[in-house]
Protein backbone atom coordinates (compact mmCIF):
# COMPACT_ATOMS: atom_id res chain seq x y z
CA UNK A 1 0.00 0.00 0.00
CA UNK A 2 1.20 3.58 -1.04
CA UNK A 3 2.46 5.31 1.59
CA UNK A 4 1.23 8.92 3.26
CA UNK A 5 2.88 12.29 3.55
CA UNK A 6 1.28 12.40 6.97
CA UNK A 7 2.88 13.67 10.41
CA UNK A 8 1.85 12.61 14.17
CA UNK A 9 3.14 15.61 16.06
CA UNK A 10 1.81 19.42 15.13
CA UNK A 11 4.76 22.00 14.57
CA UNK A 12 4.67 25.90 14.04
CA UNK A 13 4.45 27.07 10.28
CA UNK A 14 3.90 29.63 8.21
CA UNK A 15 2.82 29.62 4.69
CA UNK A 16 6.47 29.98 3.81
CA UNK A 17 8.34 27.91 5.63
CA UNK A 18 7.55 24.40 5.95
CA UNK A 19 8.11 22.47 9.17
CA UNK A 20 11.07 20.48 10.27
CA UNK A 21 10.02 16.16 9.77
CA UNK A 22 9.15 14.58 12.84
CA UNK A 23 9.48 11.09 13.18
CA UNK A 24 5.84 9.07 13.06
CA UNK A 25 5.43 6.97 15.79
CA UNK A 26 5.81 4.14 13.21
CA UNK A 27 9.43 5.00 13.28
CA UNK A 28 9.63 6.57 9.64
CA UNK A 29 9.61 9.73 8.52
CA UNK A 30 7.18 10.13 5.22
CA UNK A 31 8.30 13.90 4.49
CA UNK A 32 10.86 15.34 2.35
CA UNK A 33 14.15 17.23 4.04
CA UNK A 34 13.70 20.52 5.13
CA UNK A 35 15.84 22.21 2.59
CA UNK A 36 14.24 20.27 0.02
CA UNK A 37 10.62 21.69 0.41
CA UNK A 38 11.73 25.05 1.07
CA UNK A 39 13.96 24.89 -2.21
CA UNK A 40 11.01 23.75 -4.28
CA UNK A 41 8.41 26.52 -2.89
CA UNK A 42 11.07 28.99 -4.14
CA UNK A 43 11.25 27.33 -7.60
CA UNK A 44 7.82 27.27 -7.59
CA UNK A 45 7.30 30.52 -6.54
CA UNK A 46 9.40 32.12 -8.96
CA UNK A 47 7.79 29.94 -11.91
CA UNK A 48 4.59 31.14 -10.86
CA UNK A 49 5.71 35.17 -11.26
CA UNK A 50 8.09 34.59 -14.27
CA UNK A 51 4.69 32.83 -16.35
CA UNK A 52 2.56 35.72 -15.13
CA UNK A 53 4.81 38.26 -16.32
CA UNK A 54 5.24 36.45 -19.97
CA UNK A 55 1.34 36.65 -20.13
CA UNK A 56 1.50 40.39 -20.06
CA UNK A 57 5.04 40.23 -22.46
CA UNK A 58 3.37 38.44 -24.87
CA UNK A 59 0.18 40.12 -25.33
CA UNK A 60 0.56 41.53 -28.97
CA UNK A 61 1.25 38.22 -29.89
CA UNK A 62 -1.97 37.46 -29.07
CA UNK A 63 -3.48 40.00 -31.25
CA UNK A 64 -4.01 41.97 -27.41
CA UNK A 65 -2.18 45.48 -28.11
CA UNK A 66 -4.40 48.11 -26.98
CA UNK A 67 -6.65 46.50 -24.39
CA UNK A 68 -5.45 46.09 -20.76
CA UNK A 69 -4.24 43.16 -18.58
CA UNK A 70 -6.53 43.85 -15.33
CA UNK A 71 -6.72 41.54 -12.06
CA UNK A 72 -8.26 42.30 -8.63
CA UNK A 73 -5.98 42.03 -5.40
CA UNK A 74 -7.13 41.78 -2.18
CA UNK A 75 -7.49 39.88 0.98
CA UNK A 76 -10.18 38.25 3.05
CA UNK A 77 -11.80 35.62 5.06
CA UNK A 78 -12.77 31.93 4.00
CA UNK A 79 -15.08 29.90 6.13
CA UNK A 80 -15.51 26.48 5.24
CA UNK A 81 -14.92 23.02 6.14
CA UNK A 82 -12.00 22.96 8.31
CA UNK A 83 -10.27 19.73 6.28
CA UNK A 84 -11.78 17.95 3.50
CA UNK A 85 -14.83 15.43 4.61
CA UNK A 86 -15.40 17.43 8.24
CA UNK A 87 -18.89 18.41 9.25
CA UNK A 88 -16.96 21.25 11.29
CA UNK A 89 -16.29 24.62 9.64
CA UNK A 90 -13.52 26.97 10.32
CA UNK A 91 -12.40 30.30 9.33
CA UNK A 92 -8.74 31.11 7.40
CA UNK A 93 -7.38 33.87 5.42
CA UNK A 94 -8.83 34.67 2.03
CA UNK A 95 -5.58 35.47 -0.45
CA UNK A 96 -7.79 36.63 -3.21
CA UNK A 97 -6.45 37.41 -7.37
CA UNK A 98 -9.67 37.14 -9.30
CA UNK A 99 -10.66 37.76 -12.85
CA UNK A 100 -7.62 38.42 -14.24
CA UNK A 101 -7.62 38.91 -18.55
CA UNK A 102 -7.24 41.41 -20.93
CA UNK A 103 -10.07 43.81 -22.07
CA UNK A 104 -11.00 47.23 -23.29
CA UNK A 105 -10.10 50.14 -21.11
CA UNK A 106 -12.74 51.15 -18.72
CA UNK A 107 -14.52 48.28 -19.29
CA UNK A 108 -15.64 45.16 -16.93
CA UNK A 109 -14.59 42.81 -19.90
CA UNK A 110 -11.85 40.85 -19.41
CA UNK A 111 -10.96 38.07 -22.90
CA UNK A 112 -7.93 35.67 -23.74
CA UNK A 113 -6.03 33.78 -21.76
CA UNK A 114 -4.20 34.59 -18.44
CA UNK A 115 -1.98 32.57 -16.11
CA UNK A 116 -1.93 33.85 -12.47
CA UNK A 117 -1.22 32.23 -9.01
CA UNK A 118 -3.38 30.19 -7.20
CA UNK A 119 -3.13 29.91 -3.36
CA UNK A 120 -5.09 27.67 -1.03
CA UNK A 121 -5.05 26.19 2.70
CA UNK A 122 -6.33 23.49 4.42
CA UNK A 123 -7.04 23.10 8.09
CA UNK A 124 -5.01 20.28 9.98
CA UNK A 125 -6.96 17.42 11.35
CA UNK A 126 -6.37 16.23 15.07
CA UNK A 127 -7.77 12.69 16.10
CA UNK A 128 -8.11 13.97 19.69
CA UNK A 129 -11.04 16.88 18.32
CA UNK A 130 -12.98 13.52 16.96
CA UNK A 131 -13.51 10.53 18.62
CA UNK A 132 -14.28 9.25 14.95
CA UNK A 133 -10.93 10.10 14.37
CA UNK A 134 -9.33 7.86 17.30
CA UNK A 135 -6.23 6.16 15.83
CA UNK A 136 -5.79 8.06 12.82
CA UNK A 137 -2.41 10.25 12.55
CA UNK A 138 -2.81 13.98 12.80
CA UNK A 139 -2.67 16.34 9.73
CA UNK A 140 -0.93 19.33 10.20
CA UNK A 141 -2.22 22.71 8.20
CA UNK A 142 -1.45 22.34 4.81
CA UNK A 143 -0.58 25.59 2.48
CA UNK A 144 -1.14 25.03 -1.17
CA UNK A 145 1.12 26.83 -3.70
CA UNK A 146 0.31 26.76 -7.52
CA UNK A 147 -1.04 28.39 -10.35
CA UNK A 148 -4.17 29.02 -12.31
CA UNK A 149 -4.94 29.12 -16.54
CA UNK A 150 -8.33 31.08 -17.38
CA UNK A 151 -9.82 31.53 -21.26
CA UNK A 152 -12.14 34.49 -20.94
CA UNK A 153 -14.81 35.17 -23.99
CA UNK A 154 -16.97 37.57 -23.74
CA UNK A 155 -18.84 36.48 -20.44
CA UNK A 156 -18.00 33.64 -20.26
CA UNK A 157 -14.91 32.30 -18.24
CA UNK A 158 -12.76 28.48 -18.09
CA UNK A 159 -10.31 28.09 -15.81
CA UNK A 160 -7.87 25.20 -14.48
CA UNK A 161 -5.96 25.37 -11.92
CA UNK A 162 -3.14 22.89 -10.07
CA UNK A 163 -1.49 23.64 -6.59
CA UNK A 164 1.42 21.63 -4.87
CA UNK A 165 0.46 20.76 -1.01
CA UNK A 166 3.16 21.91 1.93
CA UNK A 167 3.02 20.37 5.84
CA UNK A 168 0.05 18.69 5.88
CA UNK A 169 -0.19 16.78 2.67
CA UNK A 170 2.41 17.06 -0.42
CA UNK A 171 0.16 16.09 -3.24
CA UNK A 172 -1.15 17.83 -5.90
CA UNK A 173 -4.85 19.43 -6.35
CA UNK A 174 -6.97 21.53 -8.35
CA UNK A 175 -10.51 22.69 -9.90
CA UNK A 176 -11.59 22.92 -14.12
CA UNK A 177 -14.56 24.92 -14.08
CA UNK A 178 -16.75 27.72 -15.83
CA UNK A 179 -18.68 30.71 -14.37
CA UNK A 180 -20.65 33.42 -16.67
CA UNK A 181 -20.90 36.84 -15.90
CA UNK A 182 -23.86 38.90 -15.41
CA UNK A 183 -23.43 42.77 -15.19
CA UNK A 184 -26.70 44.08 -13.62
CA UNK A 185 -25.23 47.77 -13.37
CA UNK A 186 -21.77 49.31 -13.31
CA UNK A 187 -21.22 48.97 -9.67
CA UNK A 188 -23.18 45.09 -9.70
CA UNK A 189 -21.61 42.24 -11.57
CA UNK A 190 -22.47 38.34 -10.75
CA UNK A 191 -20.99 34.80 -11.74
CA UNK A 192 -22.43 31.54 -11.49
CA UNK A 193 -20.14 28.77 -11.86
CA UNK A 194 -19.66 24.72 -11.75
CA UNK A 195 -16.76 23.35 -10.81
CA UNK A 196 -14.94 19.92 -10.02
CA UNK A 197 -12.01 19.24 -8.10
CA UNK A 198 -9.15 16.67 -8.15
CA UNK A 199 -6.51 15.16 -6.07
CA UNK A 200 -3.83 13.11 -7.45
CA UNK A 201 -2.87 9.63 -5.39
CA UNK A 202 -1.11 11.79 -2.58
CA UNK A 203 -3.65 14.12 -1.82
CA UNK A 204 -6.99 11.80 -1.92
CA UNK A 205 -4.68 9.35 0.37
CA UNK A 206 -3.71 11.37 2.51
CA UNK A 207 -7.19 13.11 3.57
CA UNK A 208 -9.60 10.03 2.58
CA UNK A 209 -7.15 6.94 2.54
CA UNK A 210 -6.94 4.50 5.92
CA UNK A 211 -4.11 2.37 6.40
CA UNK A 212 -4.33 -0.85 7.85
CA UNK A 213 -2.56 0.13 10.88
CA UNK A 214 -5.66 2.88 11.57
CA UNK A 215 -8.41 0.47 10.79
CA UNK A 216 -10.65 0.11 13.39
CA UNK A 217 -14.35 -1.44 13.85
CA UNK A 218 -16.36 0.64 11.29
CA UNK A 219 -13.62 2.28 9.86
CA UNK A 220 -12.00 -0.46 7.33
CA UNK A 221 -8.39 0.06 5.53
CA UNK A 222 -9.46 2.04 2.24
CA UNK A 223 -6.95 2.18 -0.35
CA UNK A 224 -7.58 5.64 -2.65
CA UNK A 225 -6.18 6.23 -5.90
CA UNK A 226 -5.86 9.88 -7.33
CA UNK A 227 -8.96 11.24 -9.62
CA UNK A 228 -12.02 13.53 -9.32
CA UNK A 229 -13.10 14.23 -5.94
CA UNK A 230 -15.56 17.05 -5.56
CA UNK A 231 -18.13 18.90 -7.42
CA UNK A 232 -18.92 22.21 -6.71
CA UNK A 233 -21.53 25.10 -7.25
CA UNK A 234 -20.22 28.59 -6.58
CA UNK A 235 -21.91 32.20 -6.73
CA UNK A 236 -19.86 35.56 -6.65
CA UNK A 237 -20.69 38.79 -6.32
CA UNK A 238 -18.89 41.81 -6.70
CA UNK A 239 -19.83 45.28 -5.52
CA UNK A 240 -17.67 48.66 -7.02
CA UNK A 241 -17.64 51.01 -3.97
CA UNK A 242 -14.82 53.06 -6.21
CA UNK A 243 -13.65 52.81 -9.56
CA UNK A 244 -10.61 50.95 -8.24
CA UNK A 245 -12.17 49.39 -4.95
CA UNK A 246 -15.07 46.67 -4.48
CA UNK A 247 -16.22 44.10 -1.98
CA UNK A 248 -16.51 40.42 -3.19
CA UNK A 249 -18.30 37.89 -2.15
CA UNK A 250 -18.17 33.76 -2.95
CA UNK A 251 -20.78 31.24 -2.04
CA UNK A 252 -20.27 27.30 -2.88
CA UNK A 253 -22.04 24.33 -2.03
CA UNK A 254 -19.66 21.27 -3.10
CA UNK A 255 -20.16 17.77 -2.36
CA UNK A 256 -17.46 14.72 -2.30
CA UNK A 257 -18.27 12.52 -5.66
CA UNK A 258 -16.19 9.04 -6.56
CA UNK A 259 -13.99 7.34 -4.21
CA UNK A 260 -13.80 10.22 -1.92
CA UNK A 261 -17.30 10.25 -0.96
CA UNK A 262 -17.02 6.72 -0.38
CA UNK A 263 -14.28 6.83 2.39
CA UNK A 264 -14.84 5.65 5.96
CA UNK A 265 -13.23 9.10 7.47
CA UNK A 266 -15.54 11.21 5.72
CA UNK A 267 -18.23 12.71 8.19
CA UNK A 268 -19.72 14.93 5.89
CA UNK A 269 -20.17 14.47 1.97
CA UNK A 270 -21.76 18.01 1.95
CA UNK A 271 -18.67 20.47 1.84
CA UNK A 272 -20.79 24.51 1.79
CA UNK A 273 -17.86 27.71 1.98
CA UNK A 274 -18.50 31.47 2.10
CA UNK A 275 -15.76 33.86 1.68
CA UNK A 276 -15.80 37.59 2.01
CA UNK A 277 -12.94 40.03 1.04
CA UNK A 278 -12.00 43.39 -0.29
CA UNK A 279 -10.16 43.85 -3.47
CA UNK A 280 -8.31 46.15 -5.59
CA UNK A 281 -8.14 46.27 -9.55
CA UNK A 282 -4.92 47.02 -11.27
CA UNK A 283 -4.84 47.79 -14.76
CA UNK A 284 -1.89 47.73 -17.46
CA UNK A 285 -2.11 48.56 -20.73
CA UNK A 286 -0.06 47.23 -23.91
Amino acid sequence: MRRRARRSRRVAVSPLVPGRDSPLARGQSRRPPHLQGSTMKITLALAVLAATAATGARAQDFGFAGRDFSVDLGVGVDIGPDYPGSDDAEAGPWLIWRNAGFGQPGTNESEGFAISPSFGTVGERKASDNPDLTGMEDLDRAYELGFRVSYGMGPVTTSASLRRGFDGHEGLTGEVGAKYRTDLSDRVSLWSGLALGYGNGDYNDAYFGVDPAESAPGRPAYDIGGGINKAAITFEARYALTESTALLGEVEYGKLIGDAADSPVVQDEYQPSLRLGIVRKFSFGF
